[in-house]
């Protein structure tokens, strides 16, 4: 599927100036909108939503090789995420969440998530849990060993949510808005299957301004650190401790 993309490698001042190790161009003209890695650094997923049955590709690194692992998207594809250890494959389209083991290459679920339209998505380290934010004011959250249902839907903020984010070590959650805030949540996840996760709302962090009716667009917690940082249509990203 190299047809898609093609693989440079960047020339002397990309590599010393820019430290660039290598650039993937593709050669549609659709946007890309997504990007995410997988968690043994090997391969990276791409969202180009309005690229078709292309519009998820998955790319190679060590290989140079780039894959469309469905021959037709059941929807439009918001974004993907990789399981943290498993060979699970979540692609969201407007109202679901797809699951596909890779290795056996077939569906595995399908989460219904009872919004209008699917912003983000992010799965809790230990993998059984994932919460989405909607452009419809929601922040959702699946245990998926409850069932294919919200296990809890969160209705805090008052503009459309553009963002969720699992910490990677501390049991918290975040979500950000065109409200300009940013939600900050305890979420126990309890090793018990038969305890359902704990969910606390914490802070309201304030910060961003509006611009265009559009507030923070995007949040990641630091990989060790219980400190977030934010990104918002004011041109400014913010780092909160």
């Amino acid at each position: 599927m190299n047809s898609l993309v093609e693989w440079r490698k960047p020339n002397e001042d990309d590599w010393t100036d820019k430290g660039y190790r290598l650039r993937i161009r593709y050669k549609s003209k659709n946007a890309l909108k997504k990007l995410t890695w997988h968690h043994k650094g090997d391969y990276l997923a791409t969202v180009s939503p309005d690229a078709n049955n292309s519009a998820v590709l998955i790319h190679s690194v060590s290989k140079r090789q780039t894959q469309s692992p469905f021959k037709k998207n059941k929807g439009r594809v918001e974004t993907v995420k990789f399981h943290p250890s498993k060979p699970f494959f979540f692609v969201a389209t407007q109202k679901h969440i797809r699951v596909y083991n890779l290795s056996k290459q077939q569906l595995f679920k399908k989460l219904v998530s009872n919004v209008q339209w699917i912003s983000s998505m992010d799965i809790h380290p230990a993998g059984d849990n994932v919460i989405i934010g909607s452009y419809d004011k929601r922040v959702v959250w699946f245990d998926l060993d409850f069932g294919v249902r919200p296990y809890k839907v969160l209705r805090y903020h008052q503009m459309a949510v553009r963002s969720v984010a699992y910490h990677a070590q501390y049991p918290l959650f975040a979500s950000c808005s065109d409200d300009g805030n940013i939600h900050v949540f305890h979420g126990m996840v309890y090793n018990d299957l038969l305890q359902n996760p704990m969910i606390v709302p914490l802070k309201i962090l304030k910060g961003h301004q509006i611009v265009d009716d559009l507030g923070v667009l995007n949040i990641l917690f630091h990989p060790t650190q219980p400190w977030i940082f934010s990104s918002g249509a004011d041109s400014t990203v913010r780092l909160f401790t």
